[in-house]
């Protein structure tokens, strides 16, 4: 009973990481920095790596693997965010770090989908299957264009003090 409420709160959180993620990569787009938005995002990124670490180990699983890697893709957005003031340039390490965490998060959701949606874990019950493949190369192809459009659109003019000062 504790294990299921304790993955129902992961869930919770990750799926308001890929929501607030969202919403924030939409801003860039926009060439809008959402302080606020970007800090919930950062902090629930992190808690959803850091809890996914708490459930039974079994081993070295893709997941664990993902999550370690998360955790290293966020240290550097936030440092990159926090330097922004001294260094402009640091805004395409920024840009780029915000997608991948995102992306990563969005890769989860998409495995999970197909594990626990019966129509989806139908389609694909291993995950080796190529109606998984080929969401997951979909969903790649769109963080990909959605890292190349913010890095175009997001200048940052004005939004340096507004990055660091939330974080």
């Amino acid at each position: 009973m504790l294990l299921q409420a304790f993955t129902l709160f992961h869930v919770a959180i990750s799926l308001a990481a890929i929501v607030s993620g969202f919403v924030v990569v939409s801003g860039l787009l926009n060439n809008r920095a959402y302080a606020g938005t970007t800090s919930f995002f950062l902090a629930t990124t992190a808690l959803t790596s850091i809890t996914g670490f708490l459930f039974p180990f079994h081993g070295i699983t893709p997941g664990i693997v993902l999550g370690v890697l998360s955790l290293i893709v966020l240290a550097i957005a936030y440092w990159a965010r926090r330097q922004w003031n001294a260094a402009q340039r640091l805004r395409k390490t920024y840009l780029t770090t915000m997608v991948i965490a995102l992306y990563f998060n969005f890769f989860v959701l998409v495995a999970q989908s197909f594990q626990k949606v019966p129509a989806l874990h139908a389609l694909a019950p291993t995950q080796k299957e190529p109606p998984f493949q080929i969401a997951q190369g979909v969903v790649l192809v769109l963080f990909i264009t959605l890292g190349i459009l913010s890095v175009r659109r997001f200048h940052g003019e004005g939004s340096a003090k507004v990055l660091s000062r939330a974080a």
